[in-house]
């Protein structure tokens, strides 16, 4: 097995199982005769050497540790216990190192009742120096038993500091995912709009003119294959995006392969795609018109993606607000960016401005102010209606 495995396996382990390791040590380290009497020594008891009872309590103040995030209250109350009769009957072990431990790890996964707990541990650590001090020959001052009761103090607002640092990494963990998640319902939104808003649109103009075509059976035959390729291709559109939104989509390889499809949304039509787009728009009756200058670059980021929705909305509300005014789409590919520009004549475009709910172009801002782009929405003089973007080439998906 290689070692990342067996880190694998390690940290799938109880937490008890990997914390009984650090009391074993602290217990197996109070044997060694270079450390015996050389531990942590409250108050002036001669030291003593080890004997049953000392065994007992090396044990209540190492063992426990292995219980220290599951029941941290339990294993304070033991080490502290083991402690206590570490230092009143002189062994003075280096398991009194324990104690300190216990207290930050109590100080830092303690869930309730914090405060009673360190009001108990205070008012127990008076009798205890004061028995140490009776023990004692007298030579021990107060200054030490405070000095020690500060340092206890000082391990247990370490564990405070860290448990308050864990819960503001956990809320800002929060509002990173809220945010995230805020964003995703809005990109989703945004996809929704742009796919479902357009096809549709098409759709129901393609049917309006159906109505008309009664006495042209080829040209009603024509106009009602086109409803249902629109159909159809909206459908294939929604599928993607409801089959990227399900959890269930892909394994981890395919998540990883899909990351930058599931940013950019269904399909991740292209520039290129422009021409179906058009094509699509010119079958519902909308005259419109295509110039591409330029070599599109082999890779453009995002820049893609983003001009073919700018193209994609304007159409749209040409279909919705100017249906039957010319439309013309110029597509420029530059060195470092992408420009689109859609212009539509008549007073249909004017109305746009006026009635549409503006989401579509709110949503095409927001695209390409991310990419660092420029865009612009307005109605001329003319009554006509011009939608303009200006995509840099290379941003990050």
């Amino acid at each position: 097995m290689s070692l990342r495995g067996a880190g694998r396996m390690w940290r799938r382990c109880d937490v008890t199982v990997r914390d009984l390791p650090l009391g074993l040590l602290f217990l197996a380290t109070s044997f060694l005769p270079g450390l015996r009497g050389h531990g942590t020594m409250v108050g002036d008891l001669p030291t003593r050497p080890l004997d049953t009872l000392a065994v007992a309590a090396l044990a209540l103040e190492c063992l426990p540790l292995a219980v220290r995030r599951r029941w941290p209250a339990l294993c304070l109350a033991l080490v502290a216990c083991g402690f206590a009769l570490d230092q009143l009957r002189g062994y003075h072990s280096a398991a009194g190192t324990a104690l300190p431990i216990a207290l930050i790890s109590t100080g830092l996964h303690l869930e309730h009742r914090r405060r009673p707990t360190v009001i108990l541990l205070s008012a127990a650590y008076v009798p205890l120096a004061v028995a140490l001090s009776r023990l004692g020959s007298g030579g021990e001052t107060p200054d030490g038993f405070v000095t020690f009761y500060l340092v206890l103090a000082l391990a247990w607002g370490a564990g405070a500091w860290l448990r308050s640092a864990r819960v503001a990494e956990a809320e800002r963990r929060e509002r990173v995912a809220a945010r995230t998640r805020t964003a995703e319902r809005t990109r989703i939104a945004r996809e929704l709009h742009d796919v479902v808003t357009h096809h549709v649109t098409a759709m129901v103009v393609q049917a309006e003119a159906a109505h008309y075509l009664t006495t042209a059976p080829e040209r009603l035959e024509q106009s009602l294959t086109a409803v249902s390729d629109t159909g159809r291709r909206a459908i294939t559109d929604l599928r993607h995006l409801l089959d990227l939104l399900s959890p269930d989509h892909g394994s981890d390889t395919d998540l990883r392969a899909d990351a930058k499809t599931a940013a950019e949304g269904p399909g991740t039509p292209a520039v290129g795609s422009v021409l179906a787009l058009v094509e699509q728009t010119r079958r519902a009756g909308q005259p419109v018109d295509l110039t591409e200058q330029g070599t599109p670059p082999a890779s453009t980021g995002s820049a893609d993606l983003v001009a073919y929705r700018v193209v994609q909305e304007a159409l749209t509300n040409a279909l919705k607000y100017a249906h039957g005014s010319r439309t013309s789409v110029r597509v420029r590919h530059g060195e470092g960016d992408i420009t689109v520009e859609v212009s539509t004549d008549g007073t249909g475009s004017r109305t746009a401005a006026a009635v549409g709910s503006g989401r579509g172009l709110v949503g095409l801002r927001e695209r390409v102010g991310v990419l660092g782009g420029d865009f612009s929405a307005g109605g001329g003089s003319d009554g006509g209606f011009t939608v303009r973007a200006r995509i840099p080439v290379g941003s990050p998906s």
